[in-house]
């Protein structure tokens, strides 16, 4: 008889030492990912979880026009939000009607939100982005499993746009790379890097690190670096200059082990920055300062 994938909530961790930042979550996402029989819990409860697990503050990220409109009332109800907000590279080419095929085989799926054209999408980011709390502007970037020829081109000229916006508004920049490293690398030095660049849910190796230790990029590391195949991103984290190291739980997406498939929250970064600090060889008191200074130098703190 098959076994019944448990969906419910993994339990939650002993709180960490000292209080640490999600750098990236979607709150607004938590239904997505939730089952029948599975309870969904207001925001409110998920923000409570966290902090009393040492996750005080958190980076709710609205990376297409729906979510980027409704982060804004978040931040303005939470004192433990700040925002981040883009048009996903995904989302790009399905504002400008070039969405096509890319390695992963998928149909384009338009939504209403996709009428508006990807100029006056981007230029709405650019006036919500004036909302004092707004840290970042992300996730931007490329994914080239999701997009072919077209859709990449569509993809570059988002990027650059938000490259643009981010270094114009004095922003830090939240990037999403997918089976595009030495495209982003490239477009990040044509176009000259915001002064704070984040490669969120970090997913290079060594080689990567190596590029980010020279151009000063931050790497945000999420629940995959607890996966027991990715030896390689453990070594990038290995080689990482430890003022660019910070921690996301990308949720509720990419649940960290042992509880990989299940719904993710921020409460369950505790998880990745334990194997953080075991990776880096540092007791967890130390490691959770280390992120968190560098947290604050990215995003200040509020």
């Amino acid at each position: 008889m098959a076994r019944t994938r448990d969906y419910s909530w993994p339990p939650a961790p002993q709180a960490l030492p000292v209080s640490v930042t999600d750098n990236h979550t979607h709150l607004e996402s938590l239904a997505d990912v939730l089952h029948d029989g599975v309870e969904l819990p207001g925001i409110d409860q998920v923000i409570a979880l966290a902090v009393s697990c040492g996750v005080t503050k958190m980076i709710q990220v609205g990376c297409d026009l729906d979510s980027a409109r409704a982060t804004i009332p978040m931040l303005e109800a939470h004192q433990e939000l700040a925002g981040a907000i883009a048009i996903h590279p995904n989302e790009a080419p399905l504002h400008s009607r070039t969405a096509d095929l890319g390695p992963d085989g998928l149909e384009p799926t338009y939504a209403q939100r996709h009428d508006v054209s990807l100029d006056d999408a981007l230029a709405e980011i650019g006036e919500l982005a004036q909302h004092p709390k707004i840290v970042a502007i992300g996730e931007t970037g490329l994914d080239f499993f999701r997009a072919g020829p077209a859709g990449q081109r569509t993809q570059r000229e988002a990027f650059r746009a938000h490259i643009a916006l981010a270094k114009e508004m004095n922003l830090a920049l939240q990037i999403h790379d997918r089976d595009a490293h030495d495209a982003v690398v490239e477009i990040l030095r044509a176009d000259g890097a915001p002064e704070r660049t984040v490669f969120h849910c970090f997913s290079g190796e060594e080689e990567l690190a190596r590029i980010c230790n020279e151009e000063g990029w931050y790497m945000s590391f999420a629940g995959p670096l607890t996966f027991g195949a990715n030896e390689g991103l453990r070594s990038a984290l290995g080689v990482a200059d430890p003022s660019l190291i910070l921690l996301e739980t990308d949720a509720p997406y990419l649940t960290p082990h042992p509880y990989r498939g299940r719904p993710n929250a921020p409460y369950l970064a505790v998880h990745t920055m334990e194997k953080i600090a075991q990776v880096r060889g540092l007791e967890l008191v130390e490691a959770c300062s280390l992120v968190q200074r560098n947290t604050q130098a990215v995003y200040g703190t509020w």
